[in-house]
């Protein structure tokens, strides 16, 4: 039988497990082999990029000259489903920029199936990054593309590059640097680690997350859910921002000039 001795219920504190009559662990320690499974090359070669992404992939330009009217997804913490936020931005030099005091982050989409080097740019708000950042993953329901949200361009390269070095995970970019990473190198969703050590890199990365600013109850979820291109309002997609509700695509600068 599969059984767990439990000494507390309110904590579900689990002193021994048993499997198939089987003790397999014992007082917070596991007591059977790990199992050796072995994957195939195409499951720990699942991101392509034609070559580094670099700061100016992340770049989303503008055309004229004043105010401008944005769509921008904005995240409701804890819940799948997003805000369609119309925000009013002044660009700069020809480009529009991330506002660490509007709490306003770009979001990318690289394609790593395909290899075409191709980047879907948006905006996002609700993260709450209020220093020079960047958070990657190619853990994105449902296409499992490439997101990267960020306060800086530079980061936001790093993040996609560092991504790829590692064959996929979850990764934080702070001042140049990389601060935290979960290595994902099975199709860029799942660990070959002890389950110990990926929770406590899971554990570092919510912490370097949060040294960003960053409050949200559960952010590398909500930064996974923002290709779910099924659940409205907005979403990001390969072939960009998203209307869910009214099923198309749309610019993230509504119009040239407010």
């Amino acid at each position: 039988a599969d059984v767990l001795l439990v000494s507390n219920l309110d904590e579900l504190r689990v002193d021994t497990v048993l499997a198939q009559g089987v003790v397999v662990a014992e007082q917070g320690e596991v007591r059977a082999p790990r199992p050796v499974f072995s994957f195939p090359d195409a499951a720990r070669h699942s991101v392509w990029l034609p070559r580094p992404l670099e700061p100016a992939d992340f770049r989303i330009p503008v055309s004229g000259n004043g105010r401008v009217h944005l769509n921008v997804i904005g995240i409701i913490e804890n819940q799948a489903p997003t805000r369609h936020l119309r925000v009013e931005a002044e660009p700069v030099d020809g480009q529009l920029h991330a506002s660490l005091s509007g709490d306003l982050a770009k979001v990318a989409l690289v394609d790593r199936h395909h290899g075409t080097g191709a980047v879907q740019m948006g905006l996002v708000r609700g993260f709450g990054l209020s220093v020079p950042c960047a958070i990657g993953s190619t853990v994105a329901h449902d296409s499992h593309q490439m997101l990267i949200v960020g306060t800086d361009d530079e980061d936001m390269a790093l993040a996609g590059n560092e991504l790829a070095r590692i064959g996929g995970g979850q990764v934080v970019v702070r001042d140049g640097g990389v601060a935290a990473r979960i290595e994902l190198p099975i199709a860029g969703l799942m660990s070959d680690e002890p389950a110990k050590t990926v929770a406590g890199k899971a554990a570092a990365l919510l912490a370097a997350l949060r040294q960003c600013g960053c409050g949200l109850n559960n952010a590398n979820m909500q930064l996974s859910l923002l290709a779910l291109v099924v659940i409205p309002e907005l979403r990001m997609s390969d072939r960009g921002l998203v209307d869910v509700n009214e099923f198309r695509v749309i610019p993230v600068v509504e119009k040239g000039e407010a």
